[in-house]
């Protein structure tokens, strides 16, 4: 059997840290006199924490100093952290940890390509870290998705070029991200939001092992 790069996003694909994130947000938002909905919040997959914070300061036109930013920052991130301390094997995606054991059984090579910087020990909480082989997160890029860095150096790190990977992701950032690299862009959620994506399904629990075989095949 042919071996390729399996490479997973985390928020959204994996777990659903972003309920996680959008409460801190919003938290941070409200104290500013800013109206931040679910809507807004899409407007973040994909997005760097700093850049985060521009767009929601953008949402209510406020100006900011950067001490002032710094300090939204941390609180965010610490409310973020509380949050995600709490996490349980529950919260893992429905169908995500069969596909995960597809692969692994197959000897498939997986990695995680992610902006979040707390990739790791969201991991360990809910009992996943030992299915990758790399992690790539926020701690290790210099450029936000929809640049490819974090993508093309999980391939690296897993010692397979660019288009012998595969890559799932819930943004449309991601997604875009996966394309540039040249690598096989797989949507997971509206594929009306994520048409770009060279196959869209809803959740994991849609991805049997015929299609899982067809992507190492081929």
């Amino acid at each position: 059997m042919n071996q390729k790069a399996f490479i997973f996003d985390l928020d959204g694909v994996i777990v659903d840290t972003a309920r996680y994130h959008y409460l801190a947000w919003q938290k941070i938002a409200t104290r500013l006199g800013i109206e931040f909905t679910h809507e807004h919040n899409e407007l973040l997959k994909g997005v760097s924490r700093v850049r985060s914070l521009d767009i929601i300061l953008g949402l209510g036109n406020v100006q900011a100093t950067q001490e002032d930013k710094d300090k939204w920052l941390m609180e965010k991130n610490e409310d973020y952290l509380q949050s995600i301390h709490h996490m349980q094997a529950d919260e893992i995606l429905d169908g995500v940890v069969p596909v995960l054991d597809y692969l692994k059984n197959n000897n498939q090579k997986v990695a995680l390509g992610s902006a979040s910087k707390n990739a790791r020990p969201i991991l360990e909480k809910v009992g996943l870290l030992h299915y990758f082989d790399a992690i790539v997160d926020g701690n290790d890029v210099t450029n936000a998705k929809p640049d490819p860095e974090v993508f093309v150096k999980a391939a690296q790190l897993l010692g397979m070029p660019p288009e012998g990977a595969i890559v799932f992701e819930d943004s449309v950032a991601g997604v875009q991200a996966a394309n540039i690299a040249q690598m096989i862009s797989i949507g997971i959620g509206d594929k009306s939001v994520l048409q770009e994506a060279h196959y869209n399904f809803t959740d994991f629990t849609e991805i049997d092992t015929e299609f899982l075989e067809t992507l190492v095949t081929t």
